[in-house]
């Protein structure tokens, strides 16, 4: 097992990510998912006939790698290869969109845009078409990425490599990469799809998954004995710091050059999605070591990142507040899945509205959960199938209730709402109301305390124009923040 690691310690330094810039050079996906419902066989064949409600595309591959630095608070440098095609157009747009990104995408005539389309119905993938081209790129555009590694690694912290075996990472791009890494005295970062690894050596950190690691050695992998064996032996024999193997439901297995190796059990509280969870572990890992983490407090929180992205359906990105989150949380409330940032909520909550459930809202400060507060989540469940609750931040709740308010901060505050049984989802809003965030969500039930009418309640009359319902709960006589917190000050 790893050593016990100081949780606040490593909170503080979650919260200042990014220091350093991350080069990922590799193969670039547009992964492209299709979401709707199933609810007969097709006359035609035995198969699903899938109702679509919507489409959604985004970055995947090495993109998917970049978008996790970026969303944890990084800067990232990016280089790869697209074709002249509509897919090419759209990736170059996806990663237009992000910000602190330099982009070097190199487009090679004749050659298609990788595309990965997935079909879902609720949480299940019924199949994935791909598009693609495993070809190597020509050797102009080879000379051309070769140059600009010359260039962009002096000015990095860390170099990510993620080969999804597209044709982009040519052995001359590895060894350029690799050797220049070291000539700049920074770590280089694989993430491998061959099974010769000889390619690979002089990098600092390979992350194969096991079965990768199994297929390159010929050694068994079953047991945590058998996994060490085995990396000690690619270590040694390719001159690597250190190998990271990802275990699926087994969690990881770090093993190094000086002979230590740490084992770290799943995070994840359920896995749905395993699809993208290898490119948050490198990302995350690049990120942490760019900005002076030890590498095993890197593979902790890329441990727990991987332990967040399983639990959802398609690729995804980590976000600083959620990794924060899981961090504070490691193996203390179940379901901590629940408090998202508003970007991870929506995606999600669009998932749940495509499969047919029912969003419902409520709202407040919910400082000294009280049992007039259990009443009101219980009734607003009740109401929906799945219940959202809107939380004012800290700085929020001091505006509207004193200097001396809250009692307990936003994020303790979260916990205690997210281990009721009756939530589903808990969403931090800064503002002084909810409007905005009820805006975004666009919920089919919003619901407050009878000690409102339905025309007081902020965002009311906006649910009602699209044709949500409001829903006024009944109160717990005698039940009262206020008067507990003047009840502690006698």
């Amino acid at each position: 097992m790893s050593a016990p690691h100081d949780i606040d310690v490593l909170s503080a330094h979650v919260e200042h990510l990014g220091k350093g810039k991350v080069l990922c050079i590799g193969d670039l996906i547009l992964d492209h998912f299709i979401y709707g419902q199933v609810s007969r066989i097709s006359p035609e064949a035995p198969v699903p006939i899938l109702q679509i409600a919507r489409e959604t595309s985004m970055l995947g591959g090495a993109g998917n790698v970049v978008r996790n630095i970026l969303s944890l608070g990084g800067s990232a440098a990016f280089i790869s290869v697209i074709g002249h095609d509509a897919a090419g157009k759209n990736l170059t747009a996806l990663v237009g969109e992000e910000k602190n990104i330099e982009a070097y995408l190199q487009p090679e005539k004749g050659r298609l845009s990788t595309i990965k389309t997935r079909y879902i119905a609720g949480n299940q993938q019924l199949l994935r078409a791909d598009k693609e081209v495993t070809e190597a790129i020509s050797a102009d555009t080879e000379k051309k990425i070769t140059s600009l590694i010359r260039t962009l690694v002096p000015d990095t912290s860390v170099v990510v490599l993620s080969d999804y075996a597209k044709g982009v990472l040519t052995d001359t791009i590895i060894k350029e990469s690799i050797t220049a890494a070291r000539k700049a005295k920074i770590k280089t970062i694989i993430d491998p799809k061959r099974r010769d690894l000889s390619i690979y050596s002089g990098a600092s950190i390979l992350t194969p998954n096991v079965n990768e690691l199994a297929l390159a050695t010929g050694l068994p992998v079953e047991t945590d004995e058998d996994v060490v064996k085995a990396a000690k032996a690619v270590i040694k024999r390719f001159d690597f710091e250190a190998v990271l193997v990802t275990r699926n439901q087994k969690g990881m297995t770090l093993v190094t050059a000086t002979g230590k190796h740490f084992h770290y059990p799943a995070a994840a509280q359920e896995v749905y999605d395993v699809s993208g969870a290898g490119d948050t572990v490198i990302a995350t890992l690049a990120i942490c070591l760019s900005s002076g983490l030890s590498l095993d407090e890197s593979v902790f929180l890329s441990n727990i990142a991987a332990g967040i992205v399983v639990g959802r359906v398609g690729t995804a990105a980590v976000y600083r507040t959620e990794l924060k989150t899981a961090l504070l949380t490691h193996n203390l409330v179940a379901g901590t899945r629940k408090i998202l940032p508003q970007k991870s909520a929506l995606a999600y909550l669009a998932r749940l509205r495509d499969s047919g459930k029912k969003i419902g809202f409520t709202n407040g400060c919910f400082d000294l959960i009280h049992p007039g507060h259990v009443s009101l989540m219980e009734q607003a469940k009740a109401a929906c199938d799945v219940l959202v609750v809107g939380l004012n931040s800290d700085d929020s709740v001091k505006r509207l209730k004193g200097k001396d308010r809250p009692v307990q901060n936003e994020m303790s505050r979260a916990l205690v709402l997210a281990s009721l049984e009756a939530v589903d989802v808990v969403m931090l809003f800064r503002e002084d109301t909810p409007i905005e965030l009820i805006k975004a969500i666009k919920p089919d039930v919003l619901i407050k305390g009878a000690d409102y009418t339905v025309d007081t309640v902020v965002g009311g009359d906006f649910v009602q124009k699209y044709g949500g319902k409001v829903l006024l709960a009944k109160l717990s006589k005698g039940e009262s923040t206020t008067n507990i917190v003047k009840k502690l000050a006698k």
